[in-house]
């Protein structure tokens, strides 16, 4: 969802861009008025003026006297030159966990209260997971138990061991004592969640470094909220100062965040944004690519990060065994549904096809929230035939669909049209096995 984020500063280069289109070349007056147009998109995306300055100083340095190559307009050109700068900005590539030495490592979350440590640190740990890694839950926070007990409830929830502190345990013993319990258990990564406060402080401080110098952390991470703008990029500042960050997870990027804290915090504090969080769900967490991210607010799409995305939530065994049956034509309705499940991992339909190049276009025109809604109601619909009638959909009578229509909630109509668009794709499967769509892979998920 972080496309979102980015929506309204997209939508403003769009109109920058397009006002280029048709120009013999990049003169200084074209550069002028298309820098002041970025100028207040950036501004309106609450980035800080010092790095909107110095952005578009590079910008105008680079665009001005360009001449125009015989394959590319001054539009595409001026695209270019913007894209490298924002790539640049956001932090050139992306900047990987740092887990070097003797394990355990500790990776620590540091920030305020309601950022969103507590949720990151269960992310963090079922990333780590992923890469072979044998995380360790730790909460320090022996102020608030209720922050206890969440980390405990997250770990359970996601099956990650979780370090169980004593009631006369303080944060420093925690942090010693979690070091020992992962040792003996030979989990090699402990995820810290420190404490917060509503506002930095100077307790707060001292007693993130006292934990800093036990656990000698191979990452400080400082979770900030994405939707605080202008204040993530102050409060960034006073933790590097003082404690000292590798690094910043931002959050809620899926709300109403403008964008301007991911666009400032490399340039204004000179520490790599390592993750975003981009949903509530505990899968909800990308590694931050600048590259990437670029791209996304350029209207350019994301394709590497969709291809990813589906060969995470892709089986292979099972996008293997579903080639072999819509060859040999035998689809049922059992493999239709598993297909929309596979595609609600991917996540929105509107996040998914965000990240396609040129896809900004057409958002207007196409209702995602009905598109949803159908996606529902066919997955609906196929929940209420029994296991016979999704392997011979065939049997499904007139009884029968009045039987599916009133045990999904939907009517005789609905259960028409999901079988009508089911023997519409049986057929163009059929033909397809029998070449006469040469090249064509019988699965939008085939890799």
């Amino acid at each position: 969802m972080i496309s979102v984020m980015f929506e309204r500063l997209q939508e403003r280069f769009e109109e920058i861009f397009k006002k280029l289109k048709g120009q013999g070349k990049l003169t200084e007056d074209n550069i002028k008025d298309s820098l002041r147009d970025v100028r207040i998109a950036l501004l309106e995306a609450d980035v800080n003026y010092r790095v909107v300055k110095d952005f578009l100083e590079r910008v105008k340095e680079r665009a001005i006297g360009q001449g125009v190559l015989t394959s590319i307009t001054p539009g595409q050109l001026f695209v270019k030159i913007v894209y490298d700068e924002l790539r640049d900005l956001l932090g050139s590539s992306n900047v990987p966990l740092m887990l070097t030495g003797s394990p355990p490592h500790s990776i620590m979350l540091i920030g305020l209260q309601g950022s969103g440590k507590t949720t990151t640190a269960g992310k963090l740990a079922i990333f780590l997971r992923k890469k072979g890694k044998r995380p360790l839950l730790v909460s320090t926070d022996v102020r608030r138990p209720a922050a206890i007990e969440q980390l405990k409830k997250i770990a359970a929830q996601i099956d990650v061991p979780f370090y169980i502190p004593t009631d006369k345990d303080t944060p420093l013993s925690i942090c010693s004592g979690s070091k020992e319990y992962a040792i003996r258990n030979y989990n090699d990564v402990l995820v810290v969640d420190t404490a917060g406060r509503l506002h930095v402080d100077e307790d707060l401080l001292n007693e993130l470094i006292e934990q800093k110098g036990i656990l000698s952390p191979s990452e400080t991470l400082l979770v900030l909220d994405g939707m605080t703008g202008q204040d993530a990029v102050n409060i960034a500042k006073t933790f590097e100062e003082r404690v000292g960050v590798t690094g910043f997870v931002l959050t809620k990027l899926d709300g109403d965040a403008r964008g301007g804290a991911a666009l400032s915090i490399k340039a204004t504090v000179g520490k790599p944004i390592k993750f975003i969080g981009t949903g509530e769900k505990l899968d909800a967490l990308e590694q931050f690519h600048p590259e990437r991210i670029a791209s996304r607010i350029l209207g350019m799409g994301d394709v590497i990060s969709l291809v990813e995305k589906a060969k995470e939530a892709i089986e292979e065994k099972k996008a293997k065994e579903l080639e072999k049956k819509l060859l040999k034509d035998e689809f049922t309705l059992e493999d239709f549904r598993e297909q929309l499940k596979q595609i609600k991992k991917l996540g929105s339909m509107e996040s998914i096809l965000g990240m396609i190049p040129g896809f900004s276009k057409f958002k207007t025109v196409i209702d995602f929230q009905e598109a949803e809604k159908e996606f529902k109601k066919m997955e609906a619909i196929i929940n209420s035939m029994t296991k016979k009638e999704r392997l011979y959909p065939q049997i499904i009578d007139g009884s029968r669909r009045q039987r599916i229509a009133k045990g999904s909630g939907t009517t005789v109509q609905d259960v028409n049209e999901l079988l009508r668009k089911y023997s519409q794709l049986k057929k163009l499967v059929k033909k397809i096995s029998k070449g006469q769509f040469k090249g064509f892979r019988p699965s939008i998920f085939m890799r």
